[in-house]
């Protein structure tokens, strides 16, 4: 589904992202784990095409996407819920979810059984669906964030820190959602600061330092890893 090889991303004389290869097969929940600043997110923008690489390559369904832009690689499947929710503040929640959906280019009956979906997966949402997402809380933003990334109907979804700065009931709904989409069959990339909860929802994963790649094996592996519960698990 997706294969990252040797990208690098350099925001003037400063590398955030220094030669990071990797890969996500079809069907996988894939997680990055790692510090502030270790280029977590710089790496999703550059896969979704908000960032330029500096040197590498990236592949969608083995087609060469490095130098496509966003819109082009929304066409190819990849869908971000970034960092920050970015919602469009003065649009209504119905809004949001019909921006999401743009791209299909498909009949509304269409776009409104989509929406639909969404309204079952987070009943918050159909109850705040003509209430400015501006006046939303953040937990019922990440669950719009979420869904409009997922009305473009996406083959794999980037979700860039959807527990940031949500209270814990919150951040248990996001992940169900998480798994509940893994049982869909989504391929999910996932960036997070929360290793535990990300590991246990993980087919596999990857933790990032400092821009380099340092520890890679399956959720269940790097949740037994000693660095690892030393430096993200709270574990000594």
């Amino acid at each position: 589904m997706l294969k990252v090889d040797s990208v690098k991303v350099s925001y003037g004389a400063i590398q955030a992202v220094k030669g990071v290869s990797l890969e996500v097969k079809e069907g996988e929940v894939v997680t990055i784990i790692g510090a502030n600043g270790a280029g977590k997110s710089s790496l999703l923008k550059s896969i979704a095409g908000l960032q330029s690489v500096s040197s590498g390559r990236i592949t969608v369904g083995g087609r060469d996407c490095t130098q496509l832009p966003a819109h082009m690689r929304l066409g190819l499947g990849i869908a971000l819920s970034p960092e920050g929710r970015g919602v469009f503040p003065d649009q209504t929640v119905r809004e949001n979810l019909l921006l999401g959906a743009y791209s299909r280019k498909q009949p509304m009956s269409a776009t409104e059984a989509a929406m639909e979906r969404e309204f079952d997966r987070f009943p918050r949402l159909r109850e705040r669906q003509n209430q400015l997402s501006g006046t939303l809380s953040g937990g019922e933003q990440q669950m719009l964030a979420i869904s409009r990334a997922l009305m473009s109907q996406p083959r794999m979804l980037l979700l860039d820190e959807p527990s940031l700065g949500l209270a814990p009931l919150v951040i248990r709904d996001i992940f169900d959602a998480i798994r509940s989409l893994r049982e869909e069959g989504l391929t999910i990339l996932l960036v997070e600061q929360m290793a535990k909860q990300a590991l246990c929802v993980a087919d596999r994963a990857y933790v990032l330092e400092v821009g380099n790649i340092t520890l890679e094996g399956s959720g269940r592996e790097l949740l037994n890893d000693p660095k690892v519960k030393a430096a993200y698990l709270g574990a000594h």
